[in-house]
């Protein structure tokens, strides 16, 4: 009589085919990986925070108008120390010589010179990201090699580069660290390169297909792929420890397809609480989550991808190599680690509990702040050290630029004189209050310059305009004439053509363009284009169409309720000008800070709530029970609050992005360490007492969650330690300090918690109902689902195999089908 063949789920038939055809997905993937590496390049990366602002934001629509109406020019803060006044006098005209630098201030003021330092105000030709600025401070420095020289400013200071670079580094070290861990904890030493293959794999993908996202922030770019790590290694582990645990008992090719058809469920269930908490992330206003939250997403499914696709082929290929390298289990039993937690369970309850009330309190007085220049990291830059040495020495600039609209000079000069009045204004700048001289030459040859100047805006007559470009009073007239006839102000030229008063600015730019009117000598032609240089320049960063910008100097530090309250007080003088339903925008580091603050507190609320009930949903089908999913949500978010409570209890201020990423991760990653333990749980205890299913679940689940927990938590405190930049420095503290709190918690407090919550865990239990029929059939049968009824008997139970007999039951049906010699295909009912 032949064998009969068992039928296979559908679980079983893609598993079979993929592991059939792993030579053709490695194919697929040699192209694959092809593909990413080049298309890495074509992702864009976007290094400003600000620009994921929501769009009702002040800050977002003032950058907006400013980036097409505006030019900005590059500037640097230079300071030389130990130098002398005429030292650093005399390096003036030099700096200024440098191709590439529009102008330097420098003067004995103790704005620019305190004790035996100097600090140069220098402004570049171009913008602060062209080659010209970035070569022109080059130039400075080698000019200025001989000096103790510190620099300041945007210009130079690449910080996607310097990013870069220290992700490299921290990556290597990451790779360095999860070798170790495996080789602790793997079963056997051929793993290991499955293992690193799959996940380099998985992390070439996703920077490979990130360009689908247009451009993705700084944030997303460095941390994304360590994160994918820490996230994403427990289904290749899954899958590893599945295919150990088949190939017991089956050949390598069966083993695998048995490991997958399991390991896919699995870890696809694993997988949506992590999602859940990405998602959550997706919600925030402030738009960086939004973005991380996409391209974690992203990089959790390529990861399940390559695991169930890539990894089976690669078990298959290593699996001579993965039966000769077992060694001996490194990872210590913990049984007695279990005993104790059974036997002072009551005493951890309390404990607990007084934590995660304090930890709630705490949490919320957190000192987040908004501004990257307040946190100082654990590594600092070169660049961060000359920047702190001249905020030392002559304090820090925190300049705001005020829009307003156009073609209103007298009202721009009311605002400007009247926030100069106040004492928080160092000074303003604006076309109504930039003076403009000519200098003529004294009999000796020297220059003298004019007794009368006039602001850009001041409106000069013919004679006055005459006097101060040194040109004939008649061509001057000419010249009026022309611009009234183009303004359609023909009374002027009638009437009182010499009393006709024009904005110097605007007369010059005009006469600039009709020289043609007029004959100059040479000396005049050559004052007129470097007058016109200047005054292009400064409309370029001034004066558009549409707006007109002032600039503000504060001496108010950047973040600072003060200063936010003063930010009401600079709209309003603009508002008393030009009225309240005038475009007012104020711009500034200061008004970023305060829009940020102000979407944290409405995104704070949002992921708290959703990560939670995202979670929650998940959990409720995942343990059909309404009381676990609480219990483990009290477990993690007592963690997240347990971790934020340490910014305030140790003085240390945070930067908000940190915990906003992180309460995410948590509550969306961590949880699965809960997972590990409910689950075993729930399993044991039908085996055995309560404790002793305690002691075992610990004993069994510590192997997964050290393994995990240990990768994500390095990975955070390596973050924190190299990176100098203080976003990603936030994000690195709180991940690595989170994963620990929550490893203990899982492992000590949920226990604790399993135990006394065990009878509300059985009353809130409920189960989803599979379509119920009468199923009466004979033979070979393959059942999967609960069974009242006669086989061969009368029975009422869980069945998941193949039973030979009668049947004649009611069946709650999951899968029902036949088999026989006659038949291949299934009989499903």
């Amino acid at each position: 009589m032949e064998e009969k063949k068992q039928k296979k789920n559908p679980m079983e038939k893609i598993a079979t085919f993929i592991v059939d055809k792993r030579n053709l997905f490695f194919l697929i993937y040699v192209a694959a990986f092809i593909f990413s590496i080049f298309a890495k390049s074509w992702v864009k990366v976007d290094n400003e925070l600000t620009d994921y602002l929501p769009e009702t934001t002040e800050t977002r629509q003032g950058l907006d108008i400013m980036d097409k109406n505006f030019i900005t020019y590059g500037t640097s803060r230079i300071m030389i120390s130990n130098i002398t006044y005429p030292q650093a006098e005399a390096l003036v005209d030099q700096i200024e010589a440098v191709k590439g630098v529009d102008q330097v201030e420098f003067d004995d003021s103790e704005d620019h010179f305190k004790g035996t330092n100097a600090l140069y105000s220098i402004t570049y030709t171009d913008e602060a990201e062209s080659d010209v600025s970035v070569q022109a401070l080059d130039d400075i420095k080698s000019l200025l090699s001989d000096y103790d020289v510190s620099v300041a400013g945007e210009v130079g200071n690449d910080m996607s580069v310097t990013l870069a670079q220290e992700i490299n580094v921290i990556m290597g070290i990451v790779i360095v660290i999860i070798i170790i861990v495996l080789l602790i904890t793997s079963q056997t030493y051929a793993e290991i390169p499955v293992l690193l293959l799959t996940f380099g794999a998985a992390i070439i993908l996703n920077q490979g297909t990130n360009f689908i996202f247009g451009e993705i922030s700084f944030v997303s770019n460095s941390v994304c792929s360590i994160l994918q790590l820490g996230l994403s290694i427990d289904y290749a582990i899954i899958m590893c420890h599945r295919f150990s645990e088949e190939r017991e008992n089956l050949e390598p090719r069966e083993a695998c397809i048995t490991a997958l058809s399991k390991a896919i469920i699995e870890i696809s269930s694993s997988s949506l609480t992590t999602m859940s908490g990405l998602l959550a992330m997706m919600f925030m206003h402030f738009q960086i989550g939004f973005d991380l939250g996409r391209v974690l997403i992203k990089a959790v499914i390529f990861s399940m991808i390559v695991v169930f696709t890539l990894m089976p082929g690669l078990l298959m290929l290593f699996s001579k190599w993965i039966d000769r390298t077992h060694h001996r289990k490194f990872i210590p039993e913990i049984n007695g680690w279990g005993k104790l937690i059974t036997k002072i369970y009551p005493l951890l309850m309390p404990i607990f509990v007084v934590a995660i009330v304090f930890g709630c309190y705490f949490s919320n007085k957190c000192p987040y702040v908004f501004s990257q220049n307040n946190i100082d990291t654990l590594n600092q830059s070169e660049t961060q050290l000359e920047e702190k040495k001249i905020k030392k020495t002559f304090g820090d600039t925190n300049i705001m630029a005020l829009i307003v609209p156009s073609g209103h000079y007298d009202k721009e000069k009311a605002v400007l004189e009247k926030l100069e009045t106040y004492d928080q204004v160092d000074y303003t700048t604006g076309l109504s209050n930039i003076e403009v001289s000519m200098d003529d030459e004294d009999e000796d040859g020297g220059s003298s310059k004019k007794s009368d100047t006039y602001m850009l805006t001041d409106s000069l007559t013919p004679r006055q305009f005459a006097e101060m470009t040194d040109m004939d009073i008649e061509q001057a007239r000419m010249i009026y004439s022309a611009y009234a006839v183009d303004n359609e102000e023909y009374g002027h030229i009638i009437n009182n053509l010499d009393g006709y008063g024009v904005p110097l600015l605007d007369m010059f730019l005009f006469a600039y363009d009709h020289l043609d009117y007029v004959n100059l000598d040479q000396d005049q032609v050559d004052d007129l284009n470097d007058l016109h240089d200047q005054l292009t320049k400064g409309q370029d960063q001034l004066q558009s169409e549409k707006y007109t910008r002032m600039l503000i100097s504060l001496n108010l530090p950047e973040e600072d309720q003060e200063t936010f309250d003063f930010l009401s007080t600079i709209r309003q003088v603009a508002e008393e000008e030009y009225g309240e339903d005038a475009e007012i925008y104020l711009v500034g580091n200061s008004t970023s800070d305060y829009d940020l603050s102000s979407s944290f507190s409405q995104d704070n609320l949002m992921i708290s709530i959703l990560s939670a009930l995202f979670v929650i949903i998940v959990l409720l089908f995942t343990f059909q029970s309404v009381g676990m999913p609480i219990l483990l949500i009290i477990v993690i978010q007592g963690s997240i609050w347990i971790n934020f409570s340490v910014p305030y209890l140790s003085g240390t201020p945070l930067f908000f992005l940190g915990y906003l990423v992180v309460s995410s991760i948590q509550m969306g990653a961590n949880i699965d360490y809960a997972i590990v333990i409910a689950n075993r749980y729930t399993e044991l205890k039908k085996e055995m007492p309560i404790k002793e299913a305690i002691i075992t679940t610990l004993n069994q689940a510590f192997p997964t969650i050290i393994t995990s927990g240990a990768i994500l938590a390095t990975a955070g405190v390596l973050i924190a330690l190299i990176t100098t930049n203080p976003a990603i420095y936030g994000i690195g503290v709180c991940l690595g300090r989170g994963t620990i709190i929550s490893m203990f918690l899982v492992m000590a407090i949920l226990p604790a918690i399993l135990i006394l919550g065990d009878n509300i865990l059985e009353r809130t239990r409920f189960n989803i109902k599979y379509p119920e029929r009468t199923h009466s059939v004979s033979g070979k049968v393959h059942v999967d689902g609960r069974v009242r009824g006669y086989i061969s008997g009368q029975i009422d139970a869980e069945i998941h195999g193949v039973v030979d007999g009668d049947i004649d039951a009611m069946v709650d049906v999951k899968q029902i089908k036949k088999l026989d010699e006659e038949e291949d295909e299934e009989d499903d009912w």
